[in-house]
């Protein structure tokens, strides 16, 4: 039988201790979080989606309360993180929404674990590799949390990550991303920064697989711009495509009930 929890939880992984959460019960829904988050930036939105389905939140390696397996977090690590929870859950399968980074192990896990998946959104993410100018970025950034300089980085890509008008208005959110951010390990940090480095394009799968796709993009996100990447991205027959018109890199806080809308009906339309 499936188990009922709806506190914190740890579970052994390769050494590491892995933290997660499941709210509700139904239809296993698992949400991924980003680069410089946790479980917590979910806190909320996952309770509307709690109503009605089978809410697993996990920390991924490396951030939130999760440990460190590696020096190097590559997706499809991560991806082998989530797999293990799903298996502790006795949850054979889930829809999976994969916000930033979180969509970078989704690709990874939809590569692997295929068989596991209803369906799979990738929340203001792509399927591509790191351009050689964001590799550089990342190992600038590898640099500063040597230096000590890992509250500026914090403190600079997480209002970044929020529409200019968004800002002010969602102050008490932008500051608890803020000290999300900030609560990161370092060697977290710098792991899952050489894991991205080195991810291979996976666009391939989201044209060639054959189950439900939802990309989700803001037109105002600083980090994935939308008119640069909506052509780009390549769906199969059962792919969808949606911009959030008053949201940058943060839909599901800087528009909840849209996003909330959105993702109920596909959840619905993946896993029945």
């Amino acid at each position: 039988m499936p188990k009922n929890i709806s506190m914190d939880n740890l579970l052994n992984f390769k050494g590491a201790k892995i933290r997660y959460r499941v709210e509700g019960s139904g239809t296993a829904v698992v949400l991924l979080h980003g680069y410089l988050e946790s479980l917590d930036i979910w806190n909320g939105f996952s309770a509307g989606l709690a109503k009605k389905y089978r809410i697993v939140n996990i920390d991924l390696p490396g951030h939130g309360k999760s440990g460190i397996v590696s020096d190097v977090h590559t997706m499809e690590i991560m991806a082998e993180a989530v797999n293990v929870v799903l298996s502790e859950i006795h949850a054979d399968k889930c829809t999976l929404i994969g916000h930033s980074m979180g969509g970078y192990v989704t690709m990874a896990f939809t590569d692997l674990f295929y068989d596991r998946l209803y369906g799979y959104s990738l929340f203001h993410s792509t399927p591509f590799a790191d351009t050689e100018e964001k590799r550089q970025a990342r190992d600038r950034e590898i640099e500063m949390v040597d230096q000590g300089r890992k509250d500026l980085i914090c403190k600079t890509n997480i209002p970044r990550a929020f529409a200019g008008a968004n800002i002010k208005k969602l102050k008490n959110e932008v500051g608890r991303a803020i000290q999300i951010a900030v609560d990161t390990p370092d060697e977290g940090i710098k792991a899952v920064l050489q894991g991205m480095k080195m991810r291979p394009d996976r666009s391939h799968i989201l044209l060639n697989s054959d189950i439900p796709v939802l990309v989700i993009l803001g037109r105002q996100d600083n980090y994935i711009l939308f008119n640069e990447v909506k052509d780009k991205i390549k769906l199969n027959s059962r792919g969808e495509i949606y911009a959030l018109e008053d949201s940058g890199h943060m839909g599901f806080i800087e528009e909840p009930l849209k996003s909330l809308e959105l993702i109920t009906s596909f959840i619905e339309k993946s896993a029945g």
